[in-house]
């Protein structure tokens, strides 16, 4: 897929961004990323809004769920012994929780891996989805309570948003906290999921945040090299 393609089909001078940036649709599980037992990848997934700018699908997970239950999250979960790529990854996952036909979804990127504070290797998988009416979502209310969609220009506004300062083993961070409504429901995007969402916003308008950022060392690009140092 080329850069005039994705201008085309899509709509967005924006998109184009990706197309640039595009790697290899299939991204093999690389050697420095075998000693995490523990993978997953998480489908950021893109379309344009009414207003023509881009906005990004989120869920919010159910409150049963034994890790990281009520929190807002991208669509996504742990790699299984079938998937072939952290792209089938996302898109299997994608499908299981809010009913996205991964043919609706066109792959653009693969970002670097974060590792969460569980010891997952998560890898964000960037995708356009091509028409969003046709996009009839259907959750699976035991893994996802809400699903709703926000702006993706937005995480890197410093309007609605807060910062806190936190610790995790022995380094100090910053945590920003994305306020945001829809539907008359208040939600809040944080933790990796936010840094995510930053990084991704920061690579389709080419511009850094308005905000100060200092991220914990297990959320840069390096933190997969080193932590699977022996």
């Amino acid at each position: 897929m080329g850069s005039n393609d994705l201008g085309l089909w899509a709509g967005s001078q924006r998109l184009k961004t990706l197309a640039r940036h595009f790697r290899q649709r299939k991204q093999p599980v690389a050697a420095a990323e075998v000693a995490f037992t523990k993978r997953a990848a998480v489908l950021v997934c893109l379309f344009r809004g009414e207003d023509g700018n881009l906005r990004v699908i989120l869920t919010k997970r159910a409150s049963t769920l034994s890790s990281y239950s009520g929190e807002v999250s991208l669509p996504g979960g742990k790699m299984e012994e079938g998937d072939a790529d952290y792209v089938d990854t996302a898109l299997r996952e994608a499908k299981e929780e809010i009913g996205l036909d991964p043919s609706q979804v066109n792959v653009v990127t693969v970002l670097e891996p974060f590792i969460a504070k569980s010891d997952v290797l998560v890898v964000p998988v960037i995708g356009i989805l091509s028409d969003r009416k046709a996009f009839n979502p259907t959750p699976n209310t035991a893994e996802v309570e809400a699903l709703f969609d926000a702006p993706l220009e937005m995480f890197l506004k410093d309007e609605n948003r807060r910062a806190e300062e936190k610790e995790w083993k022995g380094e100090e961070f910053i945590c920003n906290f994305f306020d945001f409504e829809s539907g008359n429901k208040n939600y809040v995007i944080w933790a990796l999921t936010a840094v995510i969402l930053i990084t991704a916003a920061s690579l389709v308008y080419q511009r850094p945040p308005e905000f100060l950022e200092r991220r914990p060392k297990i959320w840069t690009k390096d933190a997969v090299k080193h932590a699977s140092m022996p």
